[in-house]
């Protein structure tokens, strides 16, 4: 199961665009004399891949703002943030819940509420637990479906120039081929290594279905990292 500890609202780093990069930098947000190159954006947020790259990257405690991870990122590539959405689902409850459970549900909480007042809108799933043999398994359901519903639904509600998906999942490359009917850019921010064996390995499936991609790194969370309290 997800461990919502140290995640706070994230050099040589690989940028893969087209030959007309970009060279403006204002903040993303600020609509105020926005050049024409700009991209107003929404951002996705599968937040399970996000604390696995996370925690991939960083084996001890460490806390970042995920807000200023997701504008650094922004400012970066020139991309204009209109709304950000995580896609997370709440910790298994038993009928009766154990005081780990409990916990667990706190920690959550707690953070969800951090990023709801930092503007970040966080859409839920459910936890399913499944008992194999005699142990059990943890399942996230629903929150691949409702971040690709949303995806599309925002597109046509915001008459979106672009949409920034930041996973690994390749279930998303339906998703990412209807946006692209839509004549919706799709920018997937993500990470991958060549090992076939990396819990990280490249998706090519995923990548080539996008429209752009960004290949995140470890000094991306480093950028935004908090001091820890004494």
């Amino acid at each position: 199961m997800l461990n919502y500890k140290n995640l706070l609202i994230g050099k040589e780093r690989k940028i893969y665009k087209g030959n007309n990069v970009k060279k403006n930098v204002i903040l993303p947000g600020d609509s105020s004399e926005l050049p024409d190159d700009f991209l107003k954006v929404i951002v996705f947020i599968d937040n399970a891949y996000l604390i696995r790259l996370k925690n991939y990257f960083f084996k001890g405690s460490f806390r970042y703002s995920l807000r200023e991870f997701i504008e650094n990122l922004a400012r970066k590539n020139n991309f204009s943030i209109l709304k950000i959405y995580l896609y997370d689902a709440p910790p298994f409850q038993s009928r009766y819940p154990t005081e780990k459970e409990n916990k667990m549900k706190e920690d959550y909480d707690r953070f969800v509420s951090l990023f709801r007042k930092e503007d970040i809108i966080v859409r839920e799933g459910r936890t399913q637990r499944l008992k194999v043999d005699d142990s059990f398994i943890y399942k996230q359901k629903g929150v691949d479906m409702l971040l690709g519903i949303d995806m599309v639904g925002a597109t046509k509600e915001f008459n979106l120039e672009g949409v920034i998906l930041l996973s690994g999942d390749s279930d998303f490359v339906p998703v990412v081929e209807k946006l692209k009917s839509l004549k919706t850019k799709v920018i997937l921010w993500t990470y991958f290594e060549r090992n076939r064996k990396s819990p990280f390995s490249r998706s090519n499936y995923l990548i080539e279905s996008v429209n752009e991609f960004v290949k995140l790194s470890k000094e991306d969370f480093e950028e935004v990292s908090l001091k820890e309290e004494k």
